[in-house]
C-alpha cells in the first residue's frame, strides 16, 4: 500500500456526505399469491410467490415472470429479512436474473392491516432493499455493475418497488 501523498486528500479527511447522489433506475409492480407461512428453527418464513408483474424505467422495461418469490425471514425481533429471487424478461426478450436483500419493519398492526386489504403508507414502514441484476445479454450488461438501493410499499398481495442506482 502506498503512503498518502501531501497533495492527495484522504477519504476520511473529506466532509461526510449529507446526501447520496442517485438516479431513478426503474419501478417494479408485482402481484403476489397469498403468502405462505413456514415455521423454521431460525424464525418464520413468509413466502411471497409472484403471479407476475411489470418493470418500467427509462432503459429497462419488461415483465416479472410468475414463480419469482421473496423468501422473507422474520426473526424474534419482528424484523423481516428480504430474500428475493426473480426473473425479468425485457420487452425486447432479454432474460435478467434479479435478487434483492433488505429489511422490513412494519408497524405492530401491519400484518393485520395488510390482511384487511390496506396499503401501508411509506411513512409508517421501513422497507429498504439492495437489488442486484445479472445478465449476459450485451444490451443489458450495464446492469451488472450497478449499486442499487430501493424502497418498497406493501399492500395485500402486491408490492411496489422504486429503485435508484447510486452515482
Amino acid at each position: 500500500m502506498s503512503p498518502v501523498t501531501e497533495t492527495s486528500t484522504a477519504l476520511l479527511d473529506r466532509p461526510k456526505l449529507s446526501d447520496l447522489a442517485v438516479e431513478h433506475l426503474c419501478d417494479f409492480r408485482v402481484d403476489l399469491e397469498p403468502y405462505q407461512l413456514i415455521g423454521t428453527p431460525i424464525g418464520a418464513r413468509m413466502v411471497f410467490v409472484a403471479r407476475g408483474g411489470r418493470v418500467e424505467g427509462e432503459r429497462l422495461n419488461g415483465e416479472i415472470l410468475p414463480g419469482s418469490a421473496d423468501w422473507l425471514q422474520v426473526g424474534d425481533d419482528s424484523i423481516g429479512r428480504v430474500d428475493v429471487r426473480a426473473m425479468v424478461r425485457t420487452d425486447d426478450e432479454a432474460m435478467i436474473y434479479y435478487t434483492a436483500r433488505g429489511v422490513i419493519k412494519l408497524p405492530s398492526d401491519g400484518l393485520q392491516r395488510l390482511d384487511a386489504g390496506e396499503r401501508l403508507p411509506f411513512e409508517e414502514t421501513y422497507v429498504r432493499t439492495t437489488p442486484r441484476f445479472e445478465t449476459s445479454d450485451e444490451r443489458y450488461t450495464w446492469l451488472n455493475e450497478l449499486v442499487i438501493v430501493g424502497h418498497n410499499q406493501l399492500s395485500k398481495n402486491h408490492i411496489d418497488y422504486r429503485m435508484y442506482r447510486v452515482l
